[in-house]
């Protein structure tokens, strides 16, 4: 026993833990810089969460070795002493830099794709930031598991995220081939038929069938696969947060942008062509007066590796798609915020304004790809920027608190700003365009639109209250009518005198007017914060032709026997989608925000679980409401129905799976239990193709195998082995250990799907990309094509029935992309 301690001593040093523990350079008496001192303090407390962990491991091995011990004990010495194996096999390592100091976890830093609900929750427990929050949910689960009895033995022995492979000697150990990659490690036992893989140090057996072990070779090489993806489909519009990102090309097309995907969708003809030159959230965007080149800016990004992404312009053709220039890259800072070419020198000019702090105006010949002049804009908001329609030389920003006119001089930018006078100054000057005679025109926060001389800074004439609240658009059309839209959701016409002309109201269920554009003939497009495109006209009403989700995307589910599927999402909408015309079958609300989604094999009704432990089924014809439970009341990751249809099986936040008998196609459910033993939230759940066995990922890497009609956990291995999966969505499993990418934290992979024919796997990652492989993907680095489009993590991915198409679902973007398989 004390040569197994020395050799986790040998491992961890602990006299940097001590110099830092007697170290008070970060008390308040320091003389360190604050950010210095949080720091440090920050990397003390990373240190002793690691000495916990080593404290926990050694305990655990402890306790093994006495159970081994007390086994051999009563087996007798017929078989002689029994070798026991090294501890330090156990132990998570941390990686150190020459120095010998410690370098911060990833799970320390901010996740550059956002806060997701799962993403947040979904570190594994040797990280601070979960172990912080659910320190008394491991507490209550280590009691429950070490109790001592002989069920919460089998439950650890069973658990492949843990060391169960007793059998096995150090000298078998030494002849596996062993492949490290960063964090991650895989070993090959061919005794005993099984890989074992470490993510963060802790290890994953994962067995594989009977008939692969004498076959199997951890060094071959896996093939691509033989089918591509092309983007079919992007539903959804990113409205509630960007302006003046909708208009209508000659071609007939709308232009507008979602995620890193700008969309050009013929209404008529019911198609959608991409630019997907992007590699992250695109914010802005303009169309040059020759209404065929397009220009859009981006926000800064991460890339696979880590590296960052800078934000730019992208300048493109929009018949061919093609990229003719990038401006920018490493001048701007952070994103970019609004553009606009110029309109009296053939559009030669571009301004641009970043979103660093100081908000910089910049004017670039975007031919040449040369910056003319730049200036600090504002330390404020910006809101929206525009060059005069009859002089390239003057420029209009407007943001919060100011209004500001830019003289273009050589290669100076000279500001006048906007003199409100008698006029109350508005907290938010929001849209600006331009009438006949060269009069600037803009909106404010106030409800008021002020008319501004040509070529001077003061107010000419002003519209007071021209919209209850916040005047969000404006649009000048062709005929010289002026078109308003505000938080009001009132759309209101002008003529040349300003008096008002008409006035419609857009149904409360599309949300307030974001941006306007003129259409075809008297036609009217119009973006809305709720994420809307509608088309209409200021005599009838509005119809959606594009509309989509308002907050983060998890959940996903695919219609059994149709063309169809169904999202769900933190907006705590529910939504039914028809994959040949593109459009919703319906739409209905929930009282609470939705995380998960599965559909009955008959296809006559879908599960819904929430962020609340509450979960509901809905008829999928009606959207009726069938029925309410409720388990726990923590979010539910996963819900899935067995395949044949008499079983439901929900996991949850709280580490149970729960499960239901199902009757009545689906209209009628019993509890029947929760299966107990995982140690982190549920992750994942696959059911066999029999029904009989259900099998589970948690947060902390565990896999366990269950018998759901008794909720009894299976601790063989060889009963398991060769249990035929009705699906595969579990990230963790042996025909699917090769997708994981090197470096892998196991938390980079959010979701998992096999198609059909069992001959593809998908996979949608932390980065933004959807990644197809040959399936099975035991290999390790097995190779993959990779797709980008979605500028978040993406939570989900799901094959249609038939394999005809893939669909992807992002978080913070909120989209939806289709995607055919070619």
């Amino acid at each position: 026993m004390e040569d197994g301690f020395s050799s986790y001593s040998s491992l961890y040093d602990t006299s940097s833990l001590l110099q830092f523990c007697n170290d008070d350079s970060a008390s308040a008496a320091s003389s360190m810089e604050v950010t210095d001192r949080i720091a440090s303090l920050e990397q003390r407390v990373q240190m002793q969460e690691d000495e916990i962990q080593l404290l926990k491991s050694a305990l655990a091995d402890v306790v093994r070795r006495l159970n081994l011990s007390e086994e051999q004990h009563t087996v007798g010495t017929r078989k002689g002493p029994t070798k026991a194996r090294p501890m330090i096999a156990t132990l998570p390592l941390r990686p150190t830099v020459n120095n010998g100091t410690v370098l911060p976890k990833k799970g320390t830093l901010p996740s550059p794709s956002g806060s997701g609900s799962r993403k947040d929750a979904s570190m594994p427990t040797n990280k601070s930031t979960v172990r912080r929050a659910n320190s008394n949910e491991h507490v209550g689960t280590l009691t429950r598991k070490d109790s001592g009895d002989s069920k919460s033995n089998r439950t650890r022995a069973g658990s492949t995220g843990s060391n169960s492979s007793g059998k096995r000697t150090s000298e078998s150990k030494q002849k596996d081939p062993v492949f490290n990659a960063g964090m991650r490690r895989v070993t090959h036992c061919k005794e005993e038929g099984y890989v074992k893989m470490y993510l963060k140090g802790r290890p994953i057996t994962m067995y594989m069938p009977k008939d692969l072990v004498d076959s199997y070779c951890l060094e071959a090489k896996a093939d691509l696969p033989h089918k591509k993806l092309k983007l079919d489909w992007v539903y959804g519009y990113r409205g509630r947060d960007c302006r003046s990102n909708l208009y209508l090309l000659p071609t007939g097309e709308t232009v507008y942008f979602i995620a890193s995907v700008v969309v050009l969708y013929n209404v008529d003809e019911q198609l959608q062509r991409h630019y997907t030159g992007h590699t992250d959230d695109i914010k802005c965007l303009a169309v040059h007066p020759d209404k065929i080149t397009i220009a859009t800016g981006q926000v800064a990004g991460t890339s696979c590796d880590g590296k960052q992404l800078a934000p730019h312009v992208r300048v493109w053709d929009s018949v061919s798609l093609n990229t003719l220039h990038v401006l920018g890259t490493g001048f701007f800072d952070r994103a970019l915020v609004c553009l606009a070419f110029s309109k009296s020198n053939g559009g030669n000019t571009l301004c641009v304004v970043d979103d660093s702090n100081d908000h910089v105006l910049s004017v670039w010949d975007w031919q040449r790809e040369d910056r003319l002049a730049e200036v600090k804009c504002s330390n404020e908001s910006v809101f929206a920027t525009d060059f005069h329609p009859t002089d390239s030389n003057i420029i209009v920003t407007c943001g919060k608190s100011h209004l500001y006119f830019w003289t273009l001089e050589r290669s100076t930018l000279v500001k006048k700003q906007g003199l409100f006078e008698k006029q109350e100054k508005p907290k938010f000057v929001l849209c600006a365009t331009f009438s006949e005679n060269g009069d600037t025109i803009t909106g404010d926060s106030s409800g008021n639109i002020l008319v501004w001389g040509k070529g001077t800074n003061r107010i000419s004439q002003a519209i007071q209250g021209a919209h209850e609240g916040s005047v969000f658009a404006l649009c000048m059309l062709r005929n010289g009518t002026l078109v308003s839209g505000g938080k009001d959701r009132k759309l209101i016409s002008w003529d040349g005198a300003y008096q008002q002309i008409q006035m419609v109201e857009v149904p409360e269920l599309f949300g307030p007017i974001r941006t306007i554009a003129e259409g075809r003939g008297e036609s009217v497009l119009i973006g809305t914060t709720k994420n809307f495109v509608l088309q209409g006209s200021l005599d009838g009403e509005f119809i959606p032709i594009t509309q989509g989700h308002t907050d983060e995307l998890w959940g996903l589910a695919i219609h059994p026997v149709k063309a169809q599927f169904l999202t769900c999402g933190h907006d705590r909408q529910v939504s039914l989608w028809d994959s040949s015309s593109h459009h919703p079958l319906w739409i209905k609300n929930l009282e609470d925000a939705a995380q998960s989604a599965g559909f009955h094999p008959s296809g006559a009704v879908v599960a819904i679980g929430t962020q609340t432990g509450r979960w509901l089924v809905l008829d999928a014809d009606s959207k009726d409401l069938v029925t309410v439970h409720t388990d726990g009341n923590e979010q539910l990751s996963v819900i899935h129905y067995g395949p044949d249809g008499n079983f439901l099986a929900i996991g949850s936040h709280d580490n149970y799976i729960y499960i239901y008998a199902v009757s009545e196609s689906g209209r009628k459910y019993n509890r029947v239990g929760k299966c107990s033993g995982h140690s982190s939230f549920i992750t994942h759940l696959d059911w066999s193709v029999d029904s009989q066995y259900l099998v589970s990922n948690s947060g902390d890497y565990e896999i366990l195998y269950w018998i759901p009609s008794v909720c009894k956990q299976v601790v063989s291995m060889e009963t398991t082995r060769d249990i035929s999966w009705s699906t595969c969505t579990c990230t963790l499993a042996f025909q699917v250990f090769g997708l994981w990418p090197d470096g892998s934290d196991g938390t980079d992979i959010n979701a998992v799907c096999r198609s059909n024919d069992s001959r593809l796997l998908v996979t949608g990652d932390d980065f933004g990309k959807v990644h197809l492989f040959s399936y099975p993907c035991s290999q390790f680095r097995a190779p993959s094509h990779v797709y980008g489009g979605h500028s978040s993590h993406v939570t989900n991915v799901n094959f249609l029935f038939d394999d005809s198409f893939l669909v992807s679902t992002g978080g913070k973007d909120m989209s939806v992309m289709q995607w055919r398989i070619v």
